[in-house]
């Protein structure tokens, strides 16, 4: 009476009833994949090449900065070495913005190429299942109605 049911076989008649071609699965699992490996790959260069300009700015600085903290023999000085300073910082975030925004720029290129590709290609699977499915259905009808 306290005997619970096991359904381990029930489960495995229905699934038996319905088979399911699991390679679209498959398949669709390693576009996933691939595709994340592309993106992956995108985003590690941009990152590699990010870092690249913020090494190359902060040691341009620390750089500009022995200048700033140099003693000078005239107290004038001291304000044209600050002033040279803030001027090189200057023109330094600009290029260093404009080189970050290069990377932004193609990073956002490949992006789209990427997403592009990858419509194209599930457009031109759902085309293929469709048809093998049409395929597969006019056969079943076929013989059913030869029956």
């Amino acid at each position: 009476m306290t005997k619970t049911n096991d359904f381990t076989k029930y489960m495995s008649e229905m699934m038996a009833a319905y088979p399911v071609d699991l390679s679209a699965m498959n398949d669709a699992f390693k576009t996933s994949a691939a595709m994340g490996e592309k993106m992956s790959k995108v985003a590690l260069e941009a990152a590699e090449k990010s870092t690249e300009i913020s090494s190359k700015w902060t040691k341009d600085t620390i750089t500009k900065m022995g200048d700033v903290a140099s003693v000078k023999d005239e107290p004038t000085d001291y304000s044209k070495s600050l002033t040279d300073f803030a001027s090189s910082q200057a023109e330094m975030a600009a290029e260093t913005m404009a080189a970050f925004a290069e990377i932004a720029k193609k990073v956002q290129m490949e992006t789209v190429e990427l997403m592009m590709a990858a419509g194209k290609e599930a457009s031109e699977e759902a085309t293929a299942a469709v048809k093998k499915a049409t395929s597969e259905v006019t056969t079943a009808a076929k013989k059913a109605t030869a029956k």
